[in-house]
């Protein structure tokens, strides 16, 4: 009986300890799962739009300087005061909410990159196959995960704990390179009034 009840312990250990780190992972696969059928509720739930959000404007804006922290006010107080006139001036560049999609973020799961924000969805693509995510980084609160084009370029998504079994994406590092602009559309062409 001891021995029963010491692989039974044995085996909860080990069941928590595999799902405490595969946790991010499922976290993963559940956002792709959520971006795919439009489940926004899902999505909500696992990810943190207002930090994906601060995450995805220096990156789109192509200014190498947005992507470093402020200077201190304490150690540098002009470089801090020119920063804050020039974060005001600076044009914005890209919108981020348009990786916030819900086809733009499954887009991203698959490795679609700087493209995702243009995705257009047609029936049969959802079912294609995706790439697999390899860990970049698999630490106790924070872990990162990327997946690799056909060209070889990573989309990294960094998620965070918030709870023992619970992670949250709030990163999403997009690959080099520049940003596509969203082709306008063209207005529909006038038809000719026909004479009756």
């Amino acid at each position: 009986m001891k021995k029963v009840f010491g692989n039974l312990v044995l085996a909860a250990i080990a069941l928590t300890a595999i799902s405490f780190f595969a946790a991010p992972a499922v976290a993963f696969f559940g956002i792709r799962s959520a971006a795919q059928s439009d489940d926004v509720a899902g999505l909500q739930r696992l990810v943190d739009f207002d930090a994906v959000r601060a995450s995805l404007r220096p990156q789109l804006s192509g200014r190498p300087e947005a992507m470093t922290p402020p200077p201190s006010f304490m150690n540098d107080p002009i470089g801090a005061f020119r920063r804050q006139f020039e974060g005001v001036a600076a044009p914005q560049g890209p919108n981020p909410d348009a990786y916030l999609t819900p086809d733009a973020i499954d887009g991203l799961t698959r490795a679609e990159g700087r493209y995702a924000s243009m995705r257009q969805v047609q029936p049969g693509t959802d079912e294609a196959a995706a790439p697999w995510p390899k860990p970049y980084y698999w630490g106790i609160n924070r872990a990162r995960m990327a997946v690799t084009d056909e060209g070889g370029s990573d989309t990294v998504f960094t998620f965070e704990r918030r709870g023992p079994f619970e992670w949250k994406l709030v990163h999403i590092g997009l690959p080099d390179g520049a940003t596509p602009q969203v082709p306008a559309r063209a207005a529909p062409a006038a038809q000719p009034e026909t004479k009756r």
